[in-house]
């Protein structure tokens, strides 16, 4: 039954009705969850008693974080994935991830400057969390140019696969950078192995923000992915038969 599912998964017309049915319920989840986490969040939550409001940048702050990370790792296993088993749509999700992801690493970086300011007293510093984060955005970039610069998207595909498994050295750099060197950033809070050092009121608001992310993310990266099949697929009896139907 699950090779079967694959199977169907891997078939790009296939792929192009599913995630179509898809697309708008993820959409209004997303949606749903954002409402109440920015409510819960700027509303409800209290006042940190060292930061006062300056902390609620978190709830955007730290789930851009996270999904930058995420995002990074869904590239470079379905870069994997395309590279061993040439499957055309794994190579398109790769893809159509790493402008999501550029996104979400650069909006990291910005909302950590601004909450940084107050806290640090500086928009920038050379820590290694936001050195890492920052080279993580150069390799989404990079990952885009290379793509763009190849006419083959077979062969864009195979090198944007290669980059993107040679860069992933970075998550962990990223994610333990607060535990291998002295570093201003702040430690985890949320992902201990004993309880989160994080009050209930400020942990539900985050979590609510960091699960509207991941759909956010999955509803865009469907109508990309959508786009990229059509493009790719063009020339080909299905696509021609959508266009008519139009």
């Amino acid at each position: 039954m699950f090779n079967n599912f694959f199977h169907k998964m891997a078939s790009p017309r296939y792929f192009y009705n599913i995630s179509g049915q898809l697309i708008p319920w993820l959409a209004a989840a997303c949606m749903a969850l954002f409402l109440a986490g920015l409510y819960y969040g700027l509303v409800k939550a209290p006042p940190d008693y060292q930061q006062g409001d300056s902390y609620r940048i978190m709830f955007i702050h730290v789930p851009a974080a996270w999904m930058s990370m995420f995002i990074y790792v869904v590239m470079a296993v379905a870069g994997a994935i395309g590279l061993i088993w040439h499957i055309k749509l794994a190579e398109v999700m790769a893809i159509s991830s790493a402008s999501i992801g550029a996104s979400f690493t650069f909006l990291a970086l910005v909302t950590g400057s601004i909450w940084g300011k107050p806290m640090w007293g500086t928009w920038w510093v050379w820590d290694a969390r936001l050195t890492s984060e920052l080279i993580l955005l150069f390799l989404y970039l990079g990952v885009i140019a290379l793509y763009n610069a190849i006419d083959d998207k077979r062969t864009a595909a195979r090198a944007v696969a290669i980059l993107a498994l040679v860069g992933v050295v970075n998550i962990p750099i990223i994610h333990y950078s607060v535990e291998w060197w002295n570093t201003l950033h702040q430690g985890p809070t949320v992902t201990k192995l004993d309880k989160p050092s994080i009050h209930l009121s400020m942990l539900i608001p985050l979590l609510l923000m960091a699960f509207a992310f991941k759909l956010y993310y999955a509803f865009v990266v469907l109508m990309r992915a959508r786009c990229e099949v059509l493009e790719r697929e063009r020339h080909t009896g299905w696509v021609r038969e959508l266009a008519e139907t139009k």
